[in-house]
């Protein structure tokens, strides 16, 4: 909400500069967002007065115009506006005036000068050369009783101050002027100045019959016949100011003084032209079917949900929201109805959202406004109407069907010390409420407090303790250091932090994503293989309707993603939380009984195993390249890969990763039927793993160097294809050589079928390995014998566990 500070304090004006009203608002809870004044610096400018505008003799838009601005003679100004003429009063920038600065940042300065061969002597201005507003029709016309000579500055109080409000929903009491004077009040402790509504006397006896149809739609209804108003009428300059001043544009009389009125005392009201009114009107929820044109030119469709007030032959307005375009006030009106009404928060809220624009007036009214005064406002907007407009009121229609009941809520002091943290006497706190106009009365240790009808957020005991806290100034709060011992958390030497698993990740090329944990239930189905996910009661989105057991998921989707715009290559991976239902899970500070959360990370492959280089051949990421990149996520730990199924890879090409008999994750490509699903050219190949696993480190523990050369010897060993290098390897760790350092593949020869069928010296179902064996001892150089005997005992564990014959 936007106002000017002189208005604020008309009403109520404490002994606080500009910034310390701002800094008292915000720790209040009012938390004012911007503060600028209406202008920005200039000098040199003074109210000046036409005396004569002729045409200049070598231009056919300029005009030559005597003048005066108080000091004497008449100053010589060329001017092209085309309002300028004899007689207005306008802002005149004298030489060496500063005017605000342009798009270059400096500020213009006004000299001496000639146009088209004319002496000027100064410039007269529009509103958009001051910064005063972003619209020019010409000249700025000034007020007849603008004092000529004066500081412009100071006959517009262009030095008050703006402030912009940011108030969250429960504060709608201060959504006006008159509002957030009364929070002033209470919080400086300065009088407020209380406004009067002296009745109108009715010049006519007409009335207007309304029946209101649906009490939970409008609780009251107040409203008035004024006959005979000029609609013509100039809207006064000082009301224009301040509408202009809230943000506000000036429209017409009529428009503008209902929403002066909603601007200062926080009634948003309607004014029908009457003679537009077919008979009475009834208030009541719409019917199927029903439409209205609203001032703003849409066309909406009205059912039983939506509140509206019509005549015996349409509807003609959108109750609390806007007004119709059927019983509009124009340049023709002479009669009036003016309405103020109390209507249901409940039967407001949501409504202009479903039409899909906003109004001042929904804005309050679903957020409540005061049921008590609405005769009174009615009043005042009768007064303005008179005074500016003209014409004859008629009597005052009230009628009261359901207004809300406030009921009486308690605070209890020592429950209030508790949560506001500091010691607060019961003096304090019902001080604090009857600053705020609210009607207290005092217990043995409890405050009672009776809403009055403005207030529509004191419901409970918080409440209330909010506004003593906020009285009493969250300033005043103490800053006392806790009490609990605080124990540091660190990480201990085996275990690294998931920022380094995310860096070294990007170091392998991969790029991190960060997706929702609510996924498609069809994804939990197919590529989690989870038949029961945990489902949400409220999801954001249809398609986002469950939780995550798996972030395989997600980097398809992403993947998918990218290829539809074209990407070749793409390496990304995602370190976050999955969930799955485990009735093992017990509540605890950081778990939830029957949830399992732990932490995931998942990396995904696709296209062309290196980016386009001359050094090497074209080829596509596989499985080895992806298995490698988890090698080196995990090392220097020894990962173990076994065959193994997974509902989203493929079955010949997936398998399991073990760490110390424990499986924590699964690596391979994306199963077929899911690759032609996703309409994809080849198979992204994909890991996910437990977290947990992967952050583990062993210390590292010192071990001395040997002293003595290792030995290195190389045996070549014929096997059956079906036997894994992971056998072969694990029979040859199994061996219990204490010499055996190190074993490794560095060979693999499959012959060639010849035409007859025969391999040669191998037979068609069988291979040759060639394996380097790494000896050695500490504490001795090996002899030949002991080499000899170590290359013998693997070769008979791997006949046994293998089947292996030496080629």
């Amino acid at each position: 909400m936007q106002f000017p500070e002189s208005w604020l304090r008309a009403f109520c004006n404490p002994s606080l500069t500009s910034q310390q009203l701002a800094d008292t608002l915000t720790m209040a809870g009012l938390e004012v967002e911007e503060l600028h004044p209406v202008a920005p610096a200039f000098t040199g400018v003074v109210v000046g007065q036409i005396l004569s505008a002729e045409q200049h003799p070598n231009a056919d838009r300029l005009r030559v115009c005597q003048v005066d601005v108080g000091q004497g003679a008449p100053l010589n100004i060329v001017c092209g506006a085309p309002n300028a003429r004899a007689g207005i009063k306008v802002p005149c920038a004298t030489v060496g005036a500063l005017l605000p600065p342009g798009e270059d940042g400096k500020p213009f300065a006004i000299k001496l000068g000639k146009l088209r061969g004319v002496e000027s002597q100064g410039m007269l201005c529009s509103a958009k050369e001051l910064k005063i507003s972003e619209e020019s029709h010409g000249l700025l016309e000034l007020d007849d009783d603008a004092v000529i000579g004066r500081n412009i500055r100071e006959q517009l109080a262009l030095d008050d101050m703006l402030f912009t409000l940011k108030l969250t929903p429960n504060l709608a009491h201060c959504l006006s002027v008159y509002g957030i004077a009364r929070e002033v009040s209470a919080l400086t402790d300065t009088p407020l100045l209380q406004p009067e509504f002296p009745p109108v006397p009715a010049g006519v006896a007409d009335r207007l019959p309304v029946t209101v149809h649906a009490s939970d739609l409008c609780g009251r209804f107040s409203g008035r016949v004024v006959r005979g108003v000029n609609t013509q009428a100039q809207t006064p300059g000082w009301m224009v100011d301040r509408l202009a001043r809230c943000g506000q544009r000036s429209i017409s009389p009529l428009v503008d003084i209902s929403n002066y009125v909603m601007f200062e005392l926080g009634r948003p009201s309607h004014i029908f032209d009457l003679d537009k009114i077919h008979g009475g009107l009834q208030v009541r929820w719409g019917r199927e079917g029903e439409q209205l044109k609203l001032l703003n030119g849409h066309t909406v469709v009205v059912d039983g949900a939506v509140g509206v007030i019509a005549d015996d032959h349409q509807v003609e307005s959108l109750a609390g929201i806007m007004g119709g375009d059927a019983t509009a006030v124009s340049d023709e009106t002479q009669n009036i109805f003016i309405e103020a009404a109390f209507w249901w928060p409940q039967a407001i809220a949501g409504r202009s959202r479903r039409y899909n624009f906003s109004t001042d007036a929904g804005h309050r009214f679903e957020r409540g406004v005061d049921p008590s005064t609405t005769v009174e406002h009615i009043e005042r907007i009768t007064q303005l109407v008179l005074d500016i407009c003209g014409g004859q009121a008629g009597p005052l229609d009230d009628q009261t069907l359901a207004l809300p009941e406030g009921k009486p809520v308690t605070l209890r002091v020592a429950r209030a010390v508790k949560v506001i943290g500091m010691p607060v006497t019961q003096a304090q706190c019902a001080g604090a409420l009857r600053r705020l106009g609210l009607e207290v009365s005092e217990g043995d240790g409890t405050v009672t407090v009776a809403p009055p009808a403005f207030r529509f957020d004191l419901q409970i005991e918080e409440d209330l303790i909010e506004e003593v806290a906020r009285v009493i100034g969250y300033e005043q709060l103490p800053t006392n250091p806790p009490l609990a011992p605080i124990t540091a958390k660190l990480r201990t030497e085996s275990q690294r932090g998931p920022f380094a698993v995310r860096r070294q990740l990007a170091q392998l090329g991969y790029q991190e994503t960060i997706n929702f944990s609510f996924v498609e239930e069809r994804w939990e189905r197919e590529l989690a293989g989870n038949a029961d996910p945990i489902k949400l009661l409220n999801p954001i989105a249809s398609q986002m309707s469950v939780m995550r057991s798996s972030l395989l998921g997600s980097l398809i989707a992403v993947l998918k993603f990218n290829l539809d715009r074209k990407a070749q290559r793409v390496r990304l991976f995602e370190l976050g939380r999955v969930f799955r239902k485990d009735a093992a899970v017990v509540d605890s500070d950081t778990t939830v009984a029957g949830f399992d959360q732990p932490m995931h990370v998942a990396g995904l492959a696709y296209g062309g195993a290196d980016g386009l280089q001359w050094g090497t051949a074209d080829r596509l990421v596989d499985f080895f390249d992806v298995k490698g990149d988890v090698q080196a996520l995990l090392a220097p730990l020894q990962p173990v890969f076994k065959p193994a199924e997974h509902p989203a890879m493929h079955p010949g090409r997936c398998a399991s990763v073990w760490l110390d008999d424990r499986c924590i994750g699964h690596v391979g490509e994306l199963h077929p039927k899911w690759r032609q699903s996703y309409d994809m050219v080849q198979a992204p190949v994909m890991f996910e793993l437990a977290l947990d696993a992967v952050l583990r480190r062993d210390v590292p523990v010192f071990q001395p160097v040997s002293r003595h050369q290792p030995v290195e010897r190389d045996i070549a060993i014929v096997v059956k294809e079906s036997v894994s290098h992971d056998a072969v390897m694990a029979t040859i760790r199994t061996s219990g050589l204490p010499l055996l350092r190190q074993a490794a593949l560095f060979d693999l020869y499959r012959p060639k079928k010849q035409a007859d069928g025969v391999s040669g010296a191998l037979a068609a179902d069988e291979k040759s390995l060639a394996i380097r064996l790494t000896l050695s001892r500490d504490d001795a150089t090996l002899t030949d014998d002991e080499i000899e005997a170590s290359v013998q005992s693997v070769l008979k564990a791997l006949a046994h566990g293998v089947a292996a014959r030496l080629r």
